[in-house]
């Protein structure tokens, strides 16, 4: 399983704004924070403002904070929201032109694993990964993160 960028940006933008507090943060701030797209934030802020997660605040001097407090924004609920495609394979889509698609087993297991996926990001709130806001003004590591680890096979 993949998050979209899309997904990623949002995660990205309620951790600044939550590390703001009640300041009000702009997209222009975040993307250069981030070193990513303006254009791409844009449309990330007004999707969580319609989704009720931020606040924004039009004008000269306005910008966006939380809408909620970091104990009331779910990350299973957020990664519904910015998330447009579950398909995982092909079988999963209306276009589905699999042959084994009505014998296969496949698709239990998937589903079933995308639920697992899905439902550890239900247990977490956004004040639980919270960071301060002197976290982002520190240096980029020389690496960018812990590397994803995959459990290896008992074969």
């Amino acid at each position: 399983m993949k998050l979209t960028t899309f997904t990623d940006y949002a995660l990205r933008v309620l951790l600044y704004a939550g590390a703001a507090g009640d300041r009000l943060v702009t997209i222009e701030e975040t993307a250069r924070i981030y070193g990513i797209s303006q254009t791409h934030l844009m449309k990330v802020v007004n999707l969580l403002t319609k989704a009720g997660y931020l606040r924004g605040v039009r004008g000269r001097s306005g910008g966006f904070t939380l809408a909620r407090r970091p104990e009331e924004i779910n990350l299973g609920a957020v990664i519904r929201t910015t998330e447009t495609d579950f398909s995982l394979v092909e079988c999963f889509t209306p276009a589905n032109q699999c042959l084994i698609s009505n014998r296969c087993r496949l698709p239990r297991l998937l589903n079933q694993a995308l639920a697992a996926f899905i439902t550890t990001f239900d247990a977490y709130t956004l004040a639980e990964i919270m960071l301060s806001e002197q976290d982002f003004a520190l240096p980029a590591p020389a690496i960018a993160g812990p590397a994803a680890t995959v459990p290896k096979s008992s074969d």
